[in-house]
């Protein structure tokens, strides 16, 4: 468990109040050093070996890393106070906001989750003879490279490297699994003197690699193929890429750790019921392909998945999630950053979410700038897209005035942008905003020139799904009202005309979540708004198109309970009276059917109107019961066959 802080001023160059620090914190907090990583090491080699300790200094985490080697001590937690903190032309105190990285630092890890990734160094590279070759030979000495030449070219003669030749059809996978289709592929035949030649070509050759060198100076071959690890692409004609392709490739080659970005629940989804697709959220936005339809529900490949998280905060029913780090602890961390804030004697602090790329931004307009405002607290997370409108709108009921998504450049904007309109909708559009620049001074200026409304009165942390998170946050921004959301939002209501609708339960037989339900003692059409998930599977299924959807935030106690949407008086058995049906239904069928050549008989309809027992008991007992058959010829016994033997 951590017990001390270890801080340094910088020379000089930072303020910092180790006794306010050690009275918000409870951490001991001794006066600052001035140079901590220089002339006072020995203060650093002392808090090593007491331990228990945080260094307030990334900048220099390699120097205290090696002093904890050299002592034979575990290497020391770090913390920027510095650049998110201390270096700020902002004259307001900066104690709260210190106060509330230290808390959020201080919270527990979740563990990482990886996959090992086999690489042998089978390497297939792709491209015209006079960039291909050469390529092949300078990597021949650390992989086991086979080139792919374009039909018709002249092979080396050179056994160093594999030469085949073909057309590729077809590539999937990811680094130490591709597989490759090709097409009119040829082989080269060692043998006989002259020139290598080649087998006879043949169509849907199958090979495995572990990567992929594309030098052809066509279009990618994968979707966001930046994102696809083991797959190296360059410009043929910029030798300065290709140079670095091949540098890339060939440091693939051995077990590598592949995260586990995202976590999946199959029992959650709602993509499909009875092949009727539903929810296709995550579908549409995944850049590298990596989710696909599995029958009812989606499945992810991890190989494939960057890790972007936008399928995390579109997911209306938690049936994907962020996982790397988890999103209850994206949650909790926003959570202890407000209250450690508002603790310290702040007001009205402002959340900034950034990645590695805004990390960097930080550090250089602290260093070269004015730095970030004392209100402003960054959140640093592995990627920006996995922040959606539900943790933007826990953000603000916990009690910051507003939330800044700072965006890197490997970011997918168009699902950021649909999380921010979510999120305005939900939250108000003063409070969101998308700060998109690579340009440190231009993002101070931004956030120094921003007027945010005053934070909400009473925060609130809420604890559950991110669906229950988003509702209970909602309610302590708005109280009770209904809230129209843009459309595709993942919240709802189902509007059903009653005219058009027979109450044939379709729709409640097939919905992934619950929320149409029926009611087994009349027909009755029933609705649960907070457990809709606008999936659209109800409005695709209804033989009536008397399904709608109205996408809306009910914050009312109503949208818990089960409302009626559409009922009818019920129909008694002509026969025992049990209730079956609903009345409009069976006098329906019953006008339909009475012109019909099988219900000409008043008895016919009349079994139209009997309850399912009734109806088999009636038809069992006609005289032209389909079911009965003839009649059944006579037993023989042993006398007719001794009669017959008298008779002959």
């Amino acid at each position: 468990m951590v017990k001390h802080l270890i801080t340094c001023d910088c020379l000089g160059t930072q303020t910092l109040d180790t006794e306010g620090l050690s009275r918000t914190t409870g951490l001991d907090v001794k006066r600052p050093c001035t140079a901590l990583c220089t002339r006072q090491i020995d203060r650093a080699a002392a808090a090593l070996q007491e331990g228990d300790a945080v260094f307030c200094c990334t900048q220099e985490a390699r120097v205290f890393d090696a002093l904890a080697e050299e002592l034979g001590v575990p290497a020391p937690p770090v913390l920027d106070l510095r650049d998110r903190a201390g270096w700020t032309a902002d004259q307001a105190p900066t104690l709260p906001k210190m106060s509330a990285l230290v808390a959020e630092a201080l919270l527990p890890a979740a563990p990482e989750k990886t996959l090992d990734v086999i690489s042998e160094g089978l390497c297939l590279i792709l491209g015209a003879p006079e960039v291909a070759l050469p390529a092949a030979e300078h990597l021949s000495d650390y992989l086991a490279v086979t080139v792919l030449l374009p039909e018709g070219s002249e092979v080396p003669d050179t056994r160093a490297f594999d030469v085949i030749t073909g057309r590729l059809r077809q590539a999937r996978g990811a680094l130490g699994q591709f597989e490759v289709v090709i097409d009119r592929l040829a082989q080269v035949d060692p043998g006989g003197r002259g020139g290598m030649g080649l087998t006879e070509p043949r169509d849907g050759g199958v090979s495995d690699c572990d990567v992929l060198l594309d030098l052809r100076g066509e279009p990618p071959l994968f979707p966001a193929h930046e994102k696809r690890e083991g797959y190296l692409r360059a410009d043929p004609g910029h030798a300065p890429s290709v140079a670095a392709s091949l540098l890339a490739a060939s440091h693939l080659v051995g077990t590598f750790e592949k995260p586990l970005y995202v976590r999946t629940e199959a029992l959650l989804c709602a993509h499909s019921r009875a092949e009727q697709t539903g929810c296709s959220r995550c579908l549409d936005l995944c850049p590298t392909g990596a989710i696909t339809p599995n029958g009812d529900h989606v499945t992810v490949d991890p190989m494939i998945c960057a890790g972007c998280g936008a399928c995390s905060a579109v997911c209306p029913s938690g049936a994907i999630s962020y996982d790397a780090p988890p999103v209850d602890q994206t949650f909790r961390r926003v959570q202890t950053l407000a209250k450690a804030y508002l603790d310290a004697g702040g007001i009205s602090p402002r959340l900034m979410v950034h990645d590695a790329h805004g990390g960097e931004m930080i550090r250089m307009a602290a260093r070269h700038g004015r730095g970030l405002p004392a209100d402003v607290i960054p959140l640093d997370l592995p990627v920006v897209g996995g922040f959606g409108h539900a943790e933007i709108v826990a953000a603000l009921a916990a009690g910051f005035a507003s939330v800044t998504l700072l965006p890197g450049p490997g970011a997918d904007r168009v699902a950021l942008s649909a999380q921010i309109d979510l999120a305005q909708a939900i939250g108000g559009r003063d409070r969101v905003q998308l700060l998109d620049t690579p340009d440190p001074d231009a993002m101070s200026d931004a956030l120094y020139g921003e007027t945010a409304p005053a934070p909400v009165a009473e925060p609130v942390r809420p604890l559950g799904t991110r669906r229950q998170i988003t509702r209970q946050a909602a309610r302590a921004l708005h109280g009770e009202t209904t809230l129209p959301l843009p459309d595709g939002a993942p919240y709802g209501a189902v509007v059903v005309d009653t005219d058009a609708c027979t109450l044939c339960l379709s729709c409640v037989s097939l919905c992934p979540s619950g929320a149409l339900g029926d009611n087994p003692d009349k027909p009755q059409l029933r609705f649960q708004e907070d457990a809709c998930l606008q999936c659209g599977i109800c409005a695709t299924i209804c033989p009536e198109d008397a399904i709608s959807l109205q996408p809306q935030l009910d914050l009312s106690d109503s949208a818990l309970r089960q409302e009626v949407l559409n009922e009818e008086e019920p129909f008694a058995c002509v026969e025992c009276g049990t209730l079956f049906g609903s009345k409009s239904a069976i006098d329906r069928i019953t006008e339909k059917l009475s012109g019909h050549a099988m219900f000409q008989s008043p008895e016919k309809l009349r079994m139209l109107q009997m309850c399912d027992n009734c109806r088999v008991s009636a038809q069992a007992l006609s005289q032209d019961n389909p079911f009965a058959g003839g009649e059944r010829p006579r037993v023989r016994t042993t006398e007719d066959y001794l009669s017959k033997r008298r008779d002959h």
